[in-house]
C-alpha cells in the first residue's frame, strides 16, 4: 500500500509526518518547490526507488543521511527525483512558429553582419525544447553552426543536462518534429533511436543551473524560454523569478513562458503581450553611459 497524505505506517518503507516535513523543507531550500501535503505519494513512491538503491530501511534514515555533510550528492539525487520533467519537441507549437516569423529573421540579418545571438532555455530537461529552437533555427539558416549564435540550455538535474548533451531521443518522441528538418537533422532510426545531428547539438550549451541560486550570466538574450517551471514555485518566488529575468531580456528580445503561467510582480510592469504567454519589453531600455 502506498502511504497517505503526510504519514504512512505501511507498505515497504515508514515515511511519517516529520520525514514528508523534512524533505518537504529541504526541497524547498535546494529548488524553491513548495510540496503540498497532498503530494506525499509522490514523494514516497520517487523516493521508495532511492531507498531500495541506498539500502535503507525507512525514510528517516533517508533524511538523516540527505541532511548529513556527507549528503550533498543524494540531495542532488532527491531534487532530482521529485522534480517533474515533462517535455516534448516543440511543445507549445504557437511559440516556435512567433520565434520563426517575429524574431530570427531579424536575429539571422544580425549574425550575418558579424554581431552575436544569445538565446536561453531555463529548465531545459532533457533537451528537447533548446533542440527545437535550434531546428528552427535551421530551418532558417542551416548553417548557423557558422556564426555567433549559443543556445544556453540550462536545468538543476545533471541527469537530465547529460541526456539533453548526448541528444539521443527515441523514435517515438520525434512524431512532432517536422519531417524535412528530421530526415536532414537526425541521424538513421537506430535500436529504436535517433541522434540530433552535431550541427544542431553544437549551437547549444548544456550547463547546470538553480533558478532560486546564483545566475553567472552577465549579458543579456534576445530569447528567454522559461516554460512550465515556475508554476511549481510560491508566488513570492515566481514574482523573484521574472525580476531577475527581465533584466537579462534584451531591449527587443522575447519571453516566452508556459500556457498555465502569468509573469507577475514588479517584473510585469516592464513588458507588454506580443502574443499567448509572448512577452517583449515594453519600451527600449537606454544603454548608460
Amino acid at each position: 500500500m502506498k502511504p497517505s497524505a503526510g504519514i504512512t505506517e505501511t507498505g515497504e518503507f515508514l515515511m511519517t509526518q516529520r520525514d514528508f516535513t523534512a524533505i518537504a523543507g529541504m526541497l524547498m531550500a535546494e529548488a524553491g518547490i513548495s510540496l503540498s501535503g497532498n503530494k506525499a505519494n509522490l514523494v514516497y513512491s520517487r523516493l521508495a526507488k532511492r531507498l531500495r538503491l541506498l539500502g535503507l530501511g525507512n525514510f528517516s534514515e533517508y533524511c538523516r543521511l540527505v541532511e548529513s555533510p556527507t549528503g550533498a550528492g543524494e540531495r542532488q539525487n532527491m531534487v532530482a527525483a521529485l522534480t517533474t520533467n515533462v517535455t516534448r519537441f516543440y511543445r507549445e507549437p504557437h511559440h516556435f512558429e512567433h520565434l520563426k516569423t517575429n524574431i530570427l529573421p531579424e536575429l539571422i540579418n544580425r549574425v550575418k553582419q558579424g554581431r552575436a545571438a544569445r538565446l536561453w532555455s531555463a529548465a531545459c530537461s532533457s533537451g528537447q525544447e533548446p533542440y527545437s529552437i535550434a531546428l528552427t533555427l535551421l530551418s532558417l539558416l542551416p548553417d548557423a553552426v557558422k556564426y555567433d549564435i549559443r543556445i544556453l540550455a540550462t536545468d538543476i538535474d545533471a541527469n537530465m543536462l547529460a541526456a539533453g548533451a548526448a541528444g539521443i531521443y527515441e523514435t517515438s518522441l520525434l512524431d512532432a518534429v517536422p519531417n524535412p528538418l528530421r530526415s536532414r537533422w537526425f541521424s538513421s532510426p537506430r535500436d529504436g533511436r535517433q541522434q540530433i545531428a552535431d550541427e544542431a547539438r553544437a549551437l547549444v550549451k548544456f550547463r547546470r543551473l538553480n533558478l532560486i541560486g546564483n545566475w553567472p550570466m552577465r549579458g543579456t538574450f534576445d530569447v528567454i524560454f522559461c516554460r512550465n517551471v515556475v508554476i511549481y514555485f510560491e508566488n513570492d518566488t515566481q514574482e523573484k523569478i521574472w525580476s531577475r529575468i527581465t533584466p537579462l531580456l534584451a531591449p527587443d528580445g522575447a519571453l516566452y513562458i508556459g500556457h498555465s503561467e502569468r509573469v507577475s510582480g514588479p517584473a510585469e510592469a516592464g513588458l507588454r503581450s506580443d502574443g499567448i504567454t509572448i512577452y517583449r519589453p515594453r519600451a527600449a531600455r537606454r544603454e548608460q553611459p
